[in-house]
C-alpha cells in the first residue's frame, strides 16, 4: 500500500512541476536588465 501512494505522490509532483514550468512568467530583455540592476542597488 505504501508503494502505491508513493508513486501517485511522485506522479502528482511531476505534474505540478510540469504545470509550473509551462506557466512560468516570461520576462522581456528590458525587464531582465531592470531586475538585475535593482538587485545590484
Amino acid at each position: 500500500m505504501n508503494k502505491k501512494s508513493g508513486t501517485s505522490k511522485d506522479a502528482a509532483d511531476k505534474l505540478v512541476r510540469g504545470i509550473k514550468r509551462k506557466t512560468r512568467k516570461q520576462y522581456s530583455a528590458e525587464e531582465k536588465i531592470r531586475i538585475v540592476l535593482a538587485g545590484l542597488r
